[in-house]
């Protein structure tokens, strides 16, 4: 393969700051230029021909450019101030939990004795990883009430699938061939897909007046081909279900289980526990709950805990404790097999487990507190700006409604989300849940303080204030940050997954 520099003359010229157009590194070339180069490999003056049989060349000249250690830097540096994160700012997109990610759980993770292990070490070479994946599993079982758990899942969604392949097994094992699965209408936006994808059909119930489950609905729709039903509880409008226990009474007695997805586990810390409340399957997110990196498409990790009764179901091989005191792989007698490749997303365990260690148990009913007062001091604040799909406390997250300010002024959910961008805020979670007109939910988190909860208010009422002056510049909104509105609805029609996406 043969490369060549593209000619530039923009390399050093013009730091571009704040909201300026960032060359790209091919504009920022100079032939010549090079970030790093080792005085002399030992490698022969050989021709590539002599190296590399021909027929394996690339004939095309490939472009690169050439840059300096300086600029190259500078690029990126400026590349990521022009983004918004948890380390920037308030990120309160409800139901996701974008919680600060403490330092101190980095710093364990980053400790050579964990990161420098290879995860096909054989057991007698990695006890600590494995003390480590048991205490973990025995937290996580005390926090939701459960007896066992799988730490492989990658994700919530990888959880959500493992979990339905728990029920199908538990259910295939006593010759039942079960094939529908209740799911709230209130219920986190990924589980019709998991079902879905599980070989399941889904059976949608509605919500009464209050926002909760109807709990008449749902007995209606119980009946023997039901495998179980996956519930967020709290749910997506930030209530908690007042009639759990009878909901899993009823679900129970036609032989079904019940799902726990653990989206919102962030309100309950300490207080309540899944299986308390008659769950058997409980997935976590320890991204969320636990307050490791999130975003972007990973590092996620969503171990999913269960009841006695599929505890021998579980994915294998899992961490365990012997007689000895020592530790190794083992593989439940009924195990569904893997659910991912080695053994889960490590590093992201090993930050939980910190996070976890550091709180303690009055630690994390802490966290669970702060975060519904924070949402709740944002939803009586904003009240007569926003105000709540319910009129009603609310857990860790509120919902509010632009519905006032559409009806009025023409100003819709978009547009105040949009705003906020402006106003130095990331935008909340936008027209979900689907059951609410013009749905904006804020999830503070336990991380902010009273300050950056005031502030926020303030932007939104001065967004609000927009509306009634000046309309149509939230339409328009955002104006002052890199990149301006976007058509996502067209992003989304005209995907183009092509590597040179850019050029079409």
């Amino acid at each position: 393969m043969t490369h060549r520099a593209l000619p530039g003359g923009r390399a050093a010229s013009a730091p571009l700051l704040g909201h300026g157009t960032e060359p790209t590194l091919f504009e920022l070339s100079v032939p010549g230029r090079a970030a790093f180069q080792l005085r002399t490999t030992g490698v022969p003056a050989t021709p590539l021909s002599q190296l590399v049989p021909t027929e394996h060349l690339n004939p095309v000249v490939v472009d690169i450019a050439e840059v300096s250690e300086r600029d190259l830097v500078a690029h990126f540096t400026r590349l990521s101030h022009r983004q918004f994160s948890v380390d920037l700012g308030m990120y309160p997109l409800g139901s996701c939990t974008m919680k600060y990610n403490p330092k101190f759980c980095d710093a364990v993770a980053a400790d050579p004795g964990f990161n420098s292990v290879h995860p096909g070490a054989p057991a007698e070479l990695t006890q600590g990883w494995l003390e480590l994946l048991v205490e973990l599993e025995q937290r996580l079982c005390a926090v939701t009430g459960m007896s066992a758990a799988t730490l492989q899942p990658a994700a919530g969604a990888a959880g959500e699938l493992t979990g339905l392949l728990l029920m199908r097994a538990y259910h295939t094992a006593n010759g039942e061939a079960r094939n529908r699965i209740l799911i709230p209408d209130s219920a986190h936006g990924t589980n019709p897909a998991s079902v879905t994808l599980g070989g399941y059909q889904v059976t949608t119930i509605p919500s009464n007046d209050r926002g909760l489950v109807d709990l008449e609905a749902l007995k209606a729709a119980l009946g023997p081909d039901v495998a179980g039903i996956m519930l967020t509880n709290p749910n997506t409008l930030g209530l908690f279900e007042e009639e759990i226990t009878e909901m899993a009474a009823a679900v129970h007695d036609v032989g079904g289980l019940l799902y726990y997805d653990g989206a919102n586990l962030n309100a309950i810390l300490g207080v309540v526990r899944p299986g308390d409340m008659g769950f058997d399957i409980v997935h976590m997110n320890l991204h969320k709950t636990f307050a490791t990196p999130h975003g972007g498409g990973g590092p996620g990790a969503g171990p999913v805990a269960v009841a006695e009764r599929l505890v021998d179901f579980l994915p294998g091989p899992k961490a365990a404790r012997l007689a000895d005191g020592t530790f190794d792989w083992v593989k439940p007698a009924r195990s569904i097999g893997r659910v991912h490749g080695w053994h889960g997303n490590a590093m992201v365990l090993a930050r939980a487990l910190a996070y976890i260690n550091v709180h303690g148990g009055d630690g994390l009913t802490r966290v669970a507190q702060h975060a519904v007062l924070n949402a709740n001091w944002l939803r009586q604040r904003l009240e007569a700006t926003l105000p709540a799909a319910y009129d009603r406390v609310c857990m860790h997250e509120c919902v509010l409604t632009a519905s006032p300010l559409k009806a009025k002024y023409g100003v819709k959910g978009l547009d105040v989300a949009k705003a906020l961008l402006e106003e130095g805020f990331h935008s909340p979670t936008v027209y979900f849940p689907l059951i609410v007109d013009e749905a904006l939910m804020f999830e503070p988190t336990e991380t902010e303080s009273l300050q950056t909860l005031e502030a926020l208010a303030a932007a939104v009422e001065r967004i609000a204030q927009r509306a009634i002056d000046d309309p149509d510049s939230l339409h328009r909104a955002p104006q002052s940050t890199p990149v301006s509105r976007v058509d996502e609805a067209r992003a989304a029609r005209h995907l183009i997954p092509t590597e040179d996406a850019a050029n079409r």
